[in-house]
């Protein structure tokens, strides 16, 4: 693979300064940091190649064979690259403290740390909660400070080693026969004082931002689930990796719907006359419509299950039904025709007790009575 230029890979001009190619690589370092951007093989590549620049054009005799006889001038002088990340690091040690004013190695300081994890309350449909869906959601989380990089700094400073822990980032407290470790109250833990901070951030090296992001909603949830986006949360401090996102599902009620575990049930009305000569109806399920056959002779409280209607379960398990629960519904203000025939209906109905036809007739209950010794014999004694 042919190397690049070496000041086109710092972005400096041939007759650029000790200090410009020290400014051009520090900005460099910081935004392909390992740390800042975990798995991109791109920036790796980026950063080691930003470290071999540097460190060939940060050295005058390195440099000048490279402006004679380029690559080949500094390898013939002895200088390979770097072999990895271990290589690079250990060299860095010491620009690092050319930079930044501290030694890499330095307890405590710079350590790079995880963002915090964020809350996000959806309240989505019920039919969204059973089918899934797709959502994009507006969170306001911390950024690195785009205009510093999340060093704090303004652009073209350096930060100092804090006075209070010289660069250690925790200060040692005595009392008593007790040592005790802290993080230093001054840079808290950082190991840097910043004397010019960065306008945007305040210093912070981050700020909050509005952010769009997208969710996809497995269907099957319900209320109190919590769905966790990596890496959505807010952003690491020092190079640190992103807190994550939990968004906790409220699922809301519906109109007709009713959800028990996996079965969506739906309560439906009957008038009496319908449940005792049977009907078709075309009844609301989760996908549209269903054409019911209801069977003469309904009772409140009789069901019909449509299998693998209802929803998802999240554990992958199939799906629950839809369930149809019955009511029958008795009249309340009837007019003189209907009373009339009710009550020839009822006429009726007592002519099949009389007759037998009733299993729950009067007669049938007279022997039960009979059966059990509900009637006081003695009392059929008197009557003979």
């Amino acid at each position: 693979m042919t190397k690049r230029d070496y000041y086109e890979v710092l972005g400096v001009s041939r007759g650029a300064s000790e200090e410009e190619i020290k400014k051009a690589y520090r900005k460099l370092a910081l935004k392909y940091h390992p740390d800042r951007n975990p798995g991109d093989k791109e920036a790796e590549e980026r950063f080691k190649e930003a470290a071999e620049a540097y460190e060939v054009l940060r050295d005058p005799e390195k440099r000048r064979l490279y402006d004679a006889y380029g690559h080949d001038g500094v390898k013939g002088a002895g200088f390979q690259g770097f072999s990895g990340f271990d290589d690079i690091f250990s060299t860095f040690n010491d620009i690092f403290s050319d930079l930044f004013g501290f030694s890499a190695s330095s307890s405590g300081a710079r350590h790079g740390r995880a963002g915090r994890d964020l809350r996000y309350d959806l309240t989505i449909s019920f039919l969204d909660a059973v089918k899934g869906a797709e959502k994009t959601l507006e969170i306001e989380r911390l950024e690195v400070c785009s205009s510093c990089n999340g060093v704090g700094m303004r652009e073209g400073r350096e930060p100092q080693r804090c006075p209070t822990c010289d660069g250690a980032g925790q200060v040692l407290r005595v009392q008593g026969f007790f040592r005790l470790t802290t993080v230093c109250p001054s840079c808290n833990g950082s190991g840097v004082f910043i004397n010019d901070p960065c306008p945007e951030c305040n210093g912070r090296g981050r700020r909050p931002e509005k952010k769009q992001v997208s969710l996809k909603i497995p269907p099957g949830v319900d209320t109190g689930v919590s769905l966790r986006l990596n890496s959505e949360g807010e952003a690491g401090t020092n190079g640190g990796p992103r807190g994550d996102l939990y968004v906790v599902i409220h699922v809301e009620p519906h109109q007709f719907f009713e959800r028990r575990d996996n079965d969506i049930y739906l309560n439906v009305e009957l008038p009496f006359t319908q449940a005792a000569l049977g009907t078709t109806l075309k009844l609301p399920v989760i996908d549209g419509e269903e054409e019911i056959r209801v069977e003469p002779g309904l009772q409140t409280g009789d069901t019909i299950r449509l299998k693998g209607k209802g929803t998802y379960d999240l554990r992958g398990i199939g799906k629950g039904d839809f369930v149809i629960q019955f009511f029958v519904k008795t009249p309340t203000r009837l007019t003189d025709r209907q009373k009339e025939l009710l009550r020839e209906f009822q006429e009726i109905e007592d002519g099949k007790q009389e007759s037998g036809e009733h299993s729950f007739g009067s007669g049938f209950l007279k022997k039960l009575f009979k059966k059990f010794d509900f009637f006081d014999k003695s009392d059929d004694k008197k009557g003979h």
